[in-house]
């Protein structure tokens, strides 16, 4: 019978990711909990622990493996040509309960570094299921380890997931050695699985995610900011809204069902916080207003979320890329270098009139940089709203 540890009274959680680690590395199967359902892991460079796996998960028809890795940085390490609604989804799920299943005919993925079995197993259909776990405890682990874990959610008789230690144990038996008790799964629901090929996406096995929440996840995100998100880039928004909407042949209330989201925020802005009255009077030439425009500040998952960020300043990129480095090929000043948009307020109308007239002649150029073919766009009625994050939360 496998070792039960209770992650609960555990003095220090670090003991064990590097107990798991150290198990891994001599062939053994653990079983983790994960931000879904328990999975079973082996060492991806063990040939004797993933054949020992595979062996046990035969009869599981519904059993899928995947390679669990560190982050969506790393996919691109084994899926090179990930296309980038598939980097959308992975920036925006990961860690988190989604699966990316990818073609696996790249010949410079590091998948081929495997052992050949290992890479039988994981291609077996000629496609390569890509995972980063959320659950603290296994992304310990994937940092320490040499090398990719190869998981598999845990089911029996039906389908049912092992949503506890006990599960585990009655399922797997003598077949697991080590498993890591964290109690009952948030969620009874597996990861959900997704099919990426170049410009769209399936959703070949339902779970966590449902397919109204991808559909929103795979959206284009642009965001623009200034420092308050009362004045320049709630004009920037609402202008960019405009030209999509004539871009896309539809309203601005369906531009999100079109698969397009655009924001503003500010770096030094407070929530809730009105457009200023001379940026609302400055953008009637336009027949745009932002009367239900509520300020809000830059935040982590609104800056991982956004496919494009627009800057009105050097100093507000710079104060982003300070902040999140790792956004640099996502950050640019609206004007492409050429000057800054300087900030109207306290001036008069005349001036919040040119500020729009400017940003307004940017947009036209950032407009032809969409690449509408990487939009998906549904139809057959419109999907239950699931925003996008906003603020702090």
């Amino acid at each position: 019978m496998p070792v039960v540890i209770d992650v609960n009274a555990a003095d220090d959680q670090r003991d064990l990711v590097h107990r798991a680690v150290q198990a891994l590395a001599e062939g053994k199967i653990v079983a983790f909990p994960t931000d879904t359902v328990y999975c079973l892991a082996a060492n991806s460079f063990h040939e004797g622990a993933v054949a020992r796996l595979a062996a046990f998960l035969a009869a599981e028809s519904s059993a899928e493996f995947s390679l669990a890795i560190k982050s969506c940085d790393e996919a691109l390490d084994y899926a090179p040509r990930l296309p980038p609604l598939g980097i959308r989804l992975a920036r925006r799920c990961w860690p988190g309960p989604l699966i990316l299943s990818v073609d696996d005919a790249d010949e410079d993925s590091l998948v081929r570094r495997l052992p050949e079995p290992v890479r039988r197993l994981l291609g077996a259909k000629h496609r390569l299921n890509l995972r980063v776990p959320a659950h603290p405890i296994i992304q310990g682990v994937l940092k320490l380890a040499p090398a990719p874990l190869i998981v598999a959610e845990l089911t029996g008789p039906g389908d049912s997931a092992a949503v506890t230690a006990e599960d585990v144990v009655r399922l797997a038996g003598e077949h697991v050695q080590l498993v890591l008790d964290h109690g009952a799964s948030r969620t009874h629901l597996p990861a959900s699985m997704v099919k990426i090929s170049d410009k769209s996406y399936e959703l070949v096995k339902p779970g966590a995610l449902t397919d109204e929440h991808l559909r929103r996840l795979a959206s284009f995100m642009l965001v623009f900011v200034c420092t308050g998100n009362t004045c320049r880039s709630p004009m920037a928004e609402a202008l960019m809204r405009r030209r999509l909407a004539e871009r896309l042949e539809c309203s601005l209330e369906d531009l999100e069902d079109r698969g397009v989201w655009v924001l503003s925020a500010g770096v030094s802005a407070r929530a809730g916080a009105r457009a200023s009255v001379e940026a609302d009077e400055a953008l009637a030439h336009w027949g745009v207003r932002l009367i239900q425009h509520e300020s809000q500040p830059v935040s982590d998952r609104l800056v991982r979320f956004a496919d494009l960020i627009l800057t009105m300043t050097r100093g507000h990129r710079d104060a982003l890329l300070s902040q999140w480095p790792e956004a640099s090929q996502r950050v640019c000043l609206l004007t492409r270098g050429h000057g800054d948009v300087a900030d109207p307020i306290g001036g008069p109308i005349e001036l919040y009139r040119k500020c729009a007239e400017q940003i307004d002649r940017c947009l036209a150029n950032w407009l032809d940089e969409i690449d509408f073919s990487q939009i998906p766009v549904w139809r057959g009625g419109k999907p239950p709203p699931v925003p996008p994050p906003q603020g702090q939360g």
